[in-house]
């Protein structure tokens, strides 16, 4: 079943994509929002910024964020 969790892990990495640009939210609330862990959550975005997306952590008076900047040209997420 390598197929399964392949697909079901970039199922997570889109959700994440579509977490980051429709809400603010800090790597704690992300986590929360995909069921993983902190680390996880981290993870996660450490691998979409090396398959291109840009994303930049905001500091603001609460805490940090993330915000997606820009996304790979061929890069549909749907």
């Amino acid at each position: 079943m390598p197929y399964e969790r392949s697909r079901k892990i970039e199922q997570r990495f889109r959700e994440a994509v579509n977490l980051i640009k429709t809400k603010q939210l800090d790597a704690r609330q992300l986590a929360l929002e995909l069921g993983v862990s902190r680390p996880t959550a981290q993870r996660i975005v450490t691998e979409l910024r090396r398959r291109g997306y840009k994303i930049r952590s905001v500091r603001e008076e609460p805490g940090w964020r993330y915000e997606l900047v820009s996304m790979p040209e061929t890069t549909t997420v749907g």
